[in-house]
């Protein structure tokens, strides 16, 4: 698990930055989060911290990040 802030949903993309200072967009978020985390329409999410998890994907051409787990600190 790494500490990460959510900063927005633009163009079907979850951005997060991280500690280190690493911003990824994740393509994709798992339907558990989800449910407990409307992050597309609660603004108030928006600059939170969070623990988070997530995987990799490697589709061919691209890599594609995941998100499996969101826990706010």
């Amino acid at each position: 698990m790494r500490t990460a802030v959510f900063k927005s949903y633009e163009n079907g993309y979850y951005n997060f930055w991280f500690e280190n200072g690493e911003e990824l967009a994740f393509e994709d978020v798992h339907p558990r989060v989800l449910k407990q985390f409307d992050l597309k329409n609660d603004e108030s999410l928006i600059d939170k911290d969070f623990k988070i998890t997530f995987i990799e994907e490697d589709d061919g051409d691209d890599v594609i990040y995941i998100v499996q787990s969101l826990k706010p600190l």
